[in-house]
């Protein structure tokens, strides 16, 4: 699979400390996107699914993937994420496509039920909003990805640390 960059011990893509996993390519291509280096679907470095999850398991934290588009590399990304939630770690993962467009391929479906959360939606410049967690625009939800393949109908996420 193709890899832009990983970083570790970020805050920004989702709860707590993790290690973010950037893919290349992506062909939503959203104006105002705050990452269009990551369009190129043959940037950077080609990287081994076990490689990758070798180096994520010895960081030890949750991972997102994000980009780009995993779902581009929907069958890899799946892997990667099956095999990090196995050692008890949690995967979200950053999508332009719709939960519904992304679990109506046998591969979308299988990267949706191998991570925990999916924020989905392309990023809309006209409804960004700063005060949003994990997400860039208004229109994006946080799925619980787990939740919605069960009910077959999209739950959305709640933070276990929301104060009501």
């Amino acid at each position: 699979m193709r890899i832009l960059d990983i970083i570790e011990a970020t805050t920004v893509d989702g709860p707590g400390f993790r290690t973010a996993v950037y893919f290349a390519g992506c062909a939503h291509r959203c104006p105002g996107c705050h990452n269009p280096q990551s369009w190129d679907f043959e940037g950077d470095a080609e990287v081994s699914v076990e490689a990758l999850a070798d180096r994520l398991l010895e960081a030890g934290l949750d991972v997102t993937l994000s980009g780009g588009d995993p779902a581009y590399q929907a069958a890899e990304a799946a892997l990667l994420a099956r095999a990090v939630r196995s050692a008890g770690h949690t995967v979200w993962l950053y999508t332009g496509f719709k939960f519904e467009q992304l679990i109506s391929t046998a591969e979308g479906r299988r990267l949706a039920e191998s991570v925990d959360v999916v924020v989905d939606g392309p990023y809309v410049e006209s409804l960004r909003d700063n005060r949003l967690q994990f997400r860039g625009s208004a229109n994006q939800r946080i799925i619980d990805s787990q939740a919605s393949l069960s009910a077959d109908s999209v739950a959305l996420w709640h933070s276990p640390f929301a104060v009501d």
